[in-house]
């Protein structure tokens, strides 16, 4: 029996309070189940936007898509996860990650480091905040025990390993750094790539006692009767793939509503993708694919 799909929307820019609370109400009419905020410089800040997405809504959980670890020192994150879990009445759903934009770090004056070091302090983090957290006596106290549920989103066979590890929900990025550009700017995995990802994340985690939701991050959705002329235009944007591997990237919805209904529906099959996220500026877009998926 597959999982149920959950969608979600990460929302990229924050104008003020009425059209933040607006658009998150409008998210909820759409019927997107969690509203998502990044971590990035210039983007809204993850805990108090989370918070106002919570109390303008009734229904969707809320998460950070995904934090950067490198921002954080534990003991100020778990205080700020514990904090805005109680606010939000138990429906935040805590993503972290290593961080890939080494300008952010050196523009907020920290460290950038090493691959192995960012993922070796990631691990400090979600340790930290597993004994933070689940200490009866740490304050504030979260809603949720012992913890809001994880989502780790990366790349990488140490990322997998940790993500096998500790994630309730396991990201899949369907990205990479592209080759000669700026450091952070990435480009799309093909699908047989994507799929031997995810086959290194199922064979880390063969040994857990309940699966992981398994989520993907849809980069563009293109509504469309042409397919194919939409697949070849995308591709000479230098995305990394060309016409036929951009009509079978995970990372891209291509088509009518009813066909993308139905790549989503195969890549749940072939990969596990249940939880769909997709950029707030697509939320129109996706909107009548979510209607053929949940039939209304």
């Amino acid at each position: 029996m597959p999982r149920p799909f959950r969608f979600g929307l990460n929302m990229l820019t924050l104008d003020d309070g009425k059209s933040w609370r607006h658009k998150c109400r409008h998210a909820e009419e759409l019927g997107y189940d969690v509203l998502l905020v990044p971590d990035h410089l210039g983007m809204p800040a993850p805990f108090p936007a989370l918070i106002a997405a919570a109390e303008a809504t009734g229904r969707p959980r809320v998460g950070t898509f995904v934090l950067n670890a490198g921002f954080w020192n534990p003991a100020l994150l778990a205080r700020e996860v514990a904090g805005a879990d109680a606010l939000t009445g138990g429906r935040l759903e805590l993503g972290l990650g290593t961080g890939y934009v080494r300008a952010e770090h050196e523009k907020a004056g920290l460290p950038w480091g090493t691959p192995g070091q960012r993922v070796d302090h990631l691990a400090r983090t979600i340790e930290e905040l597993d004994r933070l957290l689940g200490d009866p006596e740490h304050l504030p106290r979260p809603a949720q025990r012992p913890r809001p549920p994880l989502l780790i989103g990366g790349n990488g066979p140490r990322m997998m390993r940790l993500t096998a590890r500790h994630a309730d929900i396991a990201a899949f990025t369907g990205g990479r750094q592209s080759p000669g550009k700026p450091e952070g700017v990435l480009e799309l995995l093909p699908a047989e790539e994507l799929a031997a990802s995810v086959a290194r994340y199922q064979e880390y985690a063969a040994e857990r006692p309940e699966p992981a939701e398994l989520n993907i991050l849809v980069q563009q959705v293109l509504p469309t009767d042409d397919r194919r002329a939409a697949a070849r235009e995308i591709a000479a944007r230098g995305i990394g793939l060309d016409e036929e591997q951009a009509l079978e990237a995970p990372t891209l919805l291509i088509g009518t509503p009813a066909q993308m209904a139905e790549q989503l529906r195969e890549r749940r099959e072939r990969f596990g993708f249940s939880y769909i996220t997709v950029l707030d500026p697509f939320m129109e877009a996706f909107a009548p694919v979510l209607e053929e998926l949940t039939g209304g």
